[in-house]
């Protein structure tokens, strides 16, 4: 496995230099933005399950929900999965994320083995289990596995900031973004990065979790 992987800020800071140069629209929108975060999280279960709780709920609600799942220990594959379905209620899933929860407490992913396979098979691998589709897949290896080059073009804050970045009559569609993003590689989530930086400065929203 080839793949850059982003490990600190001077990683960041490279793509971001490299992203401007090819493109003056990122020159552009970095004038008025702080340096960007890192936001690189741990890997393994506990980071797609706190994905799972954070699906289509607010920011608060969601970390609300994680702090009880942690202060009751429910965020390992052996405690999910030997959990009844109404003490995963009881903390805060929904009926579709107890599901979700213990069908990937019960897929037994290799999590380690993930960090030395390409974007691709990451992803692959990672949507096969209900409750995890592909911007949830691309989110972990962009983060959680540091991938250099992995974007999300269904995220619905990266399309409103090409909106406004780019000058576009509307937010792209999820195929058509993809296409545009492969004129980031090799540095497509520092692009993402860019734009979900973007839109929290003009929109004052936090574009993801």
């Amino acid at each position: 496995m080839n793949e850059r992987i982003i490990r600190t800020d001077a990683c960041v800071g490279e793509g971001v230099a490299w992203l401007c140069k090819q493109e003056p629209r990122f020159a552009k929108a970095m004038q008025d933005l702080p340096p960007l975060p890192l936001r690189l999280k741990p890997d393994g279960f506990a980071s797609l399950l706190n994905a799972i709780v954070g699906q289509q709920v607010s920011v608060a609600s969601a970390e609300a929900i994680w702090g009880r799942l942690a202060e009751a220990q429910m965020t390992t594959p052996d405690a999910v999965r030997t959990a009844e379905d109404d003490t995963l209620r009881g903390l805060g899933l929904s009926r579709p994320k107890v599901r979700y929860a213990q069908a990937l407490a019960r897929a037994e992913i290799d999590y380690a083995a993930l960090r030395d396979l390409p974007a691709a098979q990451v992803i692959e691998t990672l949507v096969a289990v209900p409750g995890i589709g592909t911007w949830t897949a691309e989110i972990y290896a962009m983060f959680s596995l540091g991938r250099a080059d992995v974007f999300a073009p269904g995220d619905l804050a990266l399309q409103e900031a090409a909106r406004l970045i780019f000058e576009l009559p509307a937010r792209p569609v999820e195929k058509a973004f993809r296409e545009m993003a492969v004129a980031w590689s090799p540095w497509r989530s520092v692009a993402a990065r860019i734009m979900w930086a973007y839109y929290k400065h003009n929109k004052q929203r936090e574009g993801i979790r």
